[in-house]
């Protein structure tokens, strides 16, 4: 199975295979076997060990089935657990709880930040979870929302240092390497006022550039090709911002032809029709 990014799916499996995300600066009913592994009561160290497998294979299982609520609630129940695989993915799950669209203000930032706590939990358990590294990137930033931003762009160092870190640890994670792109792209294009509150907070504050951003997408394609509407959408707009017709063309086409399996990827497939019609 895979994790989508509309979340919904390049699938995460065990020991920090991790899933997919969109990156904010600006992403089935229980089984007997799942609803056994979700209730069974850990008597020992072995037993624990079997259990583990069978809660993170369900939630796997969940997270890919786009059952957002159940996996939340499933792996609530490990919220106080100290195994950075299981605070991961609550953190992913908290996040994805707090933007579906029937979720009210005040639920979603009590959830952003429950999600960067989990987030924190999971990289203070295991500094070497590339999973860890990036989902506390992701809710570092998702935080900024709520911050203003000063707080945000103040946040941005440290996000960027720790998808590096996601990257450093899994080469061949393409949804690191994207949000890493997304990072540069929106740097890249910061608008002026928010410039000046960067350079008012830094001596030398982020900056990016669209050559940058194009980098991380192009290996983010290269190494899982057609994995995410939005990196299609993203080439793009970034060959757009280059003055690359020919090539915005090419993957704007990519992104409008992409199947829409989901609310995202129909945004995206929206998205690159305008851009399209402006092409």
């Amino acid at each position: 199975m895979t994790e989508s990014v509309d979340y919904s799916v390049l699938m995460t499996t065990r020991n920090c295979k991790s899933g997919r995300a969109a990156f904010l600066l600006g992403l089935p009913v229980l089984s007997a076997l799942g609803y056994q592994a979700f209730r069974k009561v850990q008597s020992s160290a072995v037993v624990f060990a079997l259990d583990k497998e069978e809660v993170l294979e369900q939630a796997d299982y969940l997270y890919g089935s786009a059952e957002t609520e159940k996996l939340y609630q499933l792996l609530l129940q490990y919220k106080d657990s100290d195994d950075a695989e299981f605070l991961w993915r609550l953190a992913r799950a908290s996040r994805d709880l707090s933007m579906l669209p029937d979720t009210d203000g005040g639920r979603k930032k009590q959830l952003v930040f429950e999600a960067f706590e989990y987030a924190k939990r999971a990289l203070e358990r295991d500094d070497k979870c590339f999973a860890a590294h990036k989902w506390y990137a992701i809710c570092l930033s998702d935080t900024g929302e709520f911050e203003g931003v000063k707080v945000k762009i103040g946040n941005s160092f440290i996000i960027r240092e720790h998808l590096e870190r996601a990257i450093e640890l899994n080469p061949k994670d393409a949804t690191s390497l994207h949000i890493l792109g997304y990072w540069c792209f929106a740097f890249a294009e910061l608008p002026w006022y928010q410039r000046k509150v960067a350079a008012v907070i830094f001596s030398t504050p982020p900056t990016s550039t669209f050559e940058e951003a194009l980098e991380f997408f192009l290996k983010a394609e290269k190494v899982d090709p057609n994995f995410y509407s939005k990196n299609l959408l993203m080439l793009g707009k970034t060959y757009m911002a280059m003055k690359d017709k020919e090539k915005a063309l090419l993957w704007l086409t990519k992104a409008k032809e992409y199947p829409a399996h989901t609310l995202e990827d129909k945004e995206v497939h929206k998205e690159a029709v305008e851009l399209l019609n402006q092409l």
